[in-house]
Parts: structure tokens; C-alpha cells; sequence
């Protein structure tokens, strides 16, 4: 079993969003790596992050994702940083990855200014760009297709998906 779609890309994105889109249309399950995480650990990311770590929340995350990869059949959406892993880029070889491209202006907009995203202490916008400044040559390199969210709603990413993958099957 093998997920029909993974769904990669920074916070605000939209991949928990377009991922229930997509699995909806496709009358199959979202999976959500970072909800994975939280259910196993019984709290928030954000906890573990002050609690436990970066470097523990990513051998977590990395945990989740080979686990997922290996047991789910629907849409799965990983973690912005899950990619940052370089055994989990490994993992991705193979699958039909799709990366949810966002810029600056509509990921702080997304995301909001009152946040309990570890990664965005401090000026919301400068860690973004931060963010995504280091993180997208990442993403493009993983992903074996790319859409750009700016300004569409989640139905819209949704179909760009699903026709692309139906003409590539």
C-alpha cells in the first residue's frame, strides 16, 4: 500500500486543507503527519518542541513518515519540515509528491500572527521568509510536481492536483 498523493510544503501551505479536499474527491483518508505525532506523544507540536526538542520532535516526525509511507492508502500531508530529514527525503524516492508552493504575503496571511508554531518566535514574517528562503530548494528538489497556492482556494489546488495526476497516471 502506497499513498495516491504526498503532499509537501511550508506551514501555510495548505496541506492538511487540499489533502482532505483531494482525499474527499478520491473517496479515500487524509493523513496528516504532524496530527500523527501529537496523537502518539498525547500533546501538541508545540510542547514537544519546548519540552523535548527540535531534534526530538524530527526523529518523531521521521518515525511518522516511514510509518505512513508504508500503511497508508489515501492523501498524506507531511509536516513542513519533514523534507529537512535526509532519510525522509529518501523515503519520498518513488512517490508522486506534490508541492504546495506559497509565498511570503499569503503564508503570514495563512498562518496568522497569533500563532503557536514553535518555528515562529519572534517577527512572524522575518522567520517566514526565513523559512522559505531555505527550505524551497528542498521542496523542489523532493516534489515530481509543483503548484502555486497564492490567491486559489483549497478546491482550486485540489483540482490542479487531481487533473494532473489523472493525465500522468
Amino acid at each position: 500500500m502506497r499513498p495516491t498523493v504526498v503532499l509537501i510544503g511550508p506551514m501555510g501551505s495548505g496541506k492538511t486543507t487540499v489533502g482532505r479536499v483531494l482525499a474527499q474527491a478520491w473517496n479515500v483518508t487524509a493523513r496528516d503527519t504532524d496530527h500523527d505525532v501529537e496523537a502518539s506523544q498525547g500533546r501538541s507540536i508545540s510542547d514537544i518542541f519546548v519540552e523535548s526538542g527540535e531534534e526530538h520532535f524530527r526523529r518523531l516526525e521521521r518515525d511518522a513518515v516511514r510509518r505512513a509511507l508504508a500503511e497508508h492508502g489515501g492523501v498524506l500531508a507531511l509536516g513542513g519540515g519533514a523534507v529537512l530529514d535526509e532519510e525522509t527525503r529518501a523515503l519520498l524516492a518513488g512517490h508522486q509528491v506534490v508541492f504546495l508552493r506559497v509565498g511570503l504575503s499569503d503564508a503570514v496571511k495563512r498562518v496568522g500572527l497569533a500563532t503557536s508554531r514553535p518555528l515562529l518566535l519572534g517577527n512572524i514574517r522575518s522567520r517566514v521568509k526565513a523559512l522559505l528562503d531555505e527550505r524551497t530548494p528542498i521542496y523542489e528538489a523532493v516534489a515530481t510536481f509543483s503548484v502555486d497556492t497564492d490567491g486559489r482556494n483549497p478546491d482550486e489546488v485540489a483540482d490542479e492536483i487531481r487533473r494532473h495526476i489523472e493525465e500522468n497516471r
